[in-house]
């Protein structure tokens, strides 16, 4: 990500009157279905709350009419918790069903609800942090803590497009800075963030930051999903559209993996995200084989195409039947909504059936037979027909061709049956109507095919056609979400820059100070940018008399804050100085280990890891994703383990290394200036 922090005292709290990429009104046919999905959620939390309650009565009471009173009222909870859990799973199980102005039909996508969340208070934490740590007034920073307040309730309902993209970005990078500044492994915010499962509705909290940012994380794949099915594929730009999607939100759901353990919620366990992963490769695989079936006037539709469809079918089939195996298992398969394995299903079978067609459609194409252009059984097929040779061709008589080709068309036929029955056994798939247009016209298709090629006087049966062997051409691959192209400034720029003034480095307000020049100058080096660095002392000098110590960071010249000043700008703010002086206010690293203003400075500047050797080496200034941490992306706090009990809905409670901070931004190497003349 792109991390800026802001050189300027603009912006802090002036919002437009809707932020850009917000659907506050929720008009987009998804942004009904989440202000719905929101609702449930509500009503489950409410249930749980009520349902926790009745448990402790039950077991603490020993009055017989009670517990019965008490058992009564937990099964209307119960079935009240089953009805929300039904009505969820048919939001969950809703399909992109939106037809385009195209004359041919395509298989709905599954897209995936966003995460629900609850308005979260900054100020109180934010503020402490502020004045105790940082010194600082905080009523003067309400109009960032606005800001900040207004960017997470915006990100709460994204619009459907890029714009929502960015909008979700631009939160997850401010969350980096927050977590760069504010946050330590033995310090949090002490917030509660609050967050509903995406699937079934559960609440879950933690104090952690980390699960803030996996959230919002999760928000990008599934907004992906629902980017990539409201697509126009009936067009090449539509489909590469929804390629990129799914690719992306394979993508973000992959890194949500690699970067969680242990999830507080169980749309966010490693299982459930393994099978959404799949589930959009599967996806995005099955829109690189309607690009290809796509009519274009200088593609060829002949018998090699043909076969090139049957194989790109087939590799749609087997992506589904994996996605299939793994939402079977559990606990993957209590999570899942019921539909999605109905529609995963259907779309196996189908996709298979097509496989089939085309290859009928391939050896019926007297072209290939007359040139002699049929490949070898092993190179379509799983399986060698009738125990064939290894590298036989297909037969090049016309008959035999027709005959296999018909034994194709009939599994073609049974197979797009089977899809229309398994399409009618889920109640939430029956409401798809476009589902079964498209398996419907396809099954119309094969019958008028086998037609053709029935005649009355065949009585010979061919044998049983083998399986089509899956290949493709273009395999989809996951993609990290564009998370480097949003640019932010950090809000709470004017605390100073992070290489210095975060939550991870203490230090003590020395000044003013008056410095007066000598005859060699004011006796001190200068290095470095935002904050400009006392990098030596001329004992004897000026600076020392006044007591100013290496290890140093200027922060107010004359009464100016410089933080964020340039070398070149405090040089020459100082050369302008008369015989009076100058006033320097300057702040003081303190180590980590001793309380403020106690032992030496210069160890902790100086000494092997010290900042100062930090600096020579990093040239740090302010956090810049340019570069990767070593540390995992998105970790959990070692407090959020002991804290598991009561600030989780869910047993399970995360364990693992603290969050990453953003890494600092490379400078130029920082420049020197002896004493002043």
């Amino acid at each position: 990500m792109i991390l800026e922090e802001r050189l300027d005292g603009q912006g802090a709290g002036e919002e437009s009157g809707v932020r850009k990429g917000c659907d506050p009104l929720m008009q987009t046919q998804h942004g009904g279905l989440q202000s719905r999905r929101a609702r449930i959620y509500q009503q489950i939390s409410k249930e749980l709350q009520m349902r926790t309650g009745a448990e402790n009565l039950y077991r603490a009471t020993s009055n017989h009419r009670v517990r019965e009173t008490v058992a009564l009222e937990l099964s209307y909870v119960n079935a009240n918790l089953q009805l929300l859990k039904e009505e969820l799973e048919q939001l969950d199980g809703s399909v992109e069903t939106c037809r385009h102005g195209s004359e041919g039909v395509a298989a709905p996508m599954i897209p995936l609800g966003l995460k629900e969340t609850k308005e979260l208070d900054w100020a109180t934490p934010l503020k402490e942090v502020i004045s105790g740590h940082f010194g600082e007034d905080s009523a003067s920073y309400e109009a960032e803590i606005r800001e900040l307040e207004a960017l997470r309730q915006a990100m709460r309902n994204p619009s459907r497009n890029e714009a929502g993209l960015e909008l979700l970005a631009a939160y997850y990078n401010q969350l980096c800075f927050l977590d760069a500044r504010f946050l330590t492994p033995a310090r949090s915010l002490g917030l509660f963030f609050h967050w509903y499962d995406s699937l079934t509705g559960v609440p879950a909290q933690q104090r952690t930051l980390a699960f803030e940012k996996g959230s919002v994380l999760f928000n990008i794949g599934a907004l992906h999903t629902q980017i990539g099915a409201r697509q126009d594929r009936s067009c090449a730009e539509g489909n590469s559209r929804a390629i990129e999607a799914f690719q992306r939100a394979a993508g973000t759901f992959s890194l949500l993996r690699e970067n969680f353990s242990h999830a507080p919620s169980p749309d966010m366990s490693a299982a459930l995200l393994c099978a959404l992963e799949r589930l959009m490769a599967a996806q995005a695989q099955e829109c690189v084989f309607e690009g290809l079936s796509l009519p274009a006037p200088a593609a060829p539709s002949d018998g090699p195409a043909q076969l090139h469809l049957a194989q790109e079918a087939a590799q749609v089939a087997a992506e589904y039947r994996l996605v299939h195996q793994t939402m079977a298992q559990p606990p993957v398969c209590d999570y899942v909504p019921v539909s999605w394995n109905a529609l995963v299903c259907v779309k196996a079978e189908f996709f298979r059936s097509l496989a089939h067609y085309h290859a009928a459609v391939a050896l019926c194409d007297g072209s290939m037979v007359a040139k002699g252009e049929l490949p070898t059984h092993e190179q379509v097929f799983l399986q060698p027909l009738d125990c064939a040779p290894q590298g036989l061709a297909l037969s090049q008589e016309p008959e035999e061709c027709r005959r296999l080709g018909k034994a194709h068309l009939k599994r073609a036929i049974l197979g797009q049956e089977e899809a229309l029955r398994l399409h009618a056994v889920c109640r939430v798939l029956r409401e798809v109507d476009l589902l079964q247009a498209v398996v419907a016209q396809a099954l119309r298709r094969s019958l008028a095919r086998y037609s053709e090629l029935d005649r009355e006087d065949d009585f010979c049966e061919a044998a049983e056609a083998p399986d089509i062997q899956p290949k493709t051409h273009h395999k989809p691959e996951a993609r990290t979400p564009c998370l480097s192209q949003v640019k932010v400034a950090d809000i709470f720029h004017r605390l100073g820059p992070l290489s210095v003034f975060s939550a991870k480095n203490r230090w003590r307000l020395v000044g003013p100070v008056h410095v007066t020049r000598g005859e060699s100058g004011f006796g001190f080096t200068l290095r470095g940018d935002s904050p400009v660095l006392i990098a030596a002392v001329i004992p004897g000098g000026q600076a020392a008399a006044a007591g100013l110590k290496e290890g140093d960071y200027i922060v107010s010249v004359n009464g100016q804050p410089c933080k964020w000043w340039k070398h070149t700008e405090v040089v020459a703010q100082l050369k302008g100085v008369g015989e009076a002086g100058v006033s320097l206010q300057v702040v003081s690293l303190l180590p980590s280990s001793g309380p403020p203003g106690a032992g030496d400075r210069r160890p902790a500047l100086l000494g092997p890891g010290g900042l100062l050797r930090s600096q020579r080496e990093r040239g740090c200034k302010t956090p810049a994703p340019a570069r990767a941490s070593p540390r995992p992306l998105l970790g959990w706090s070692r407090k959020a383990k002991q804290d598991r009990t009561r600030d989780s809905a869910q047993p399970c409670a995360p364990a693992g290394p603290a969050a990453t901070a953003p890494d600092p931004q490379a400078l130029p190497s920082p420049s020197e200036s002896p004493g002043w003349p």
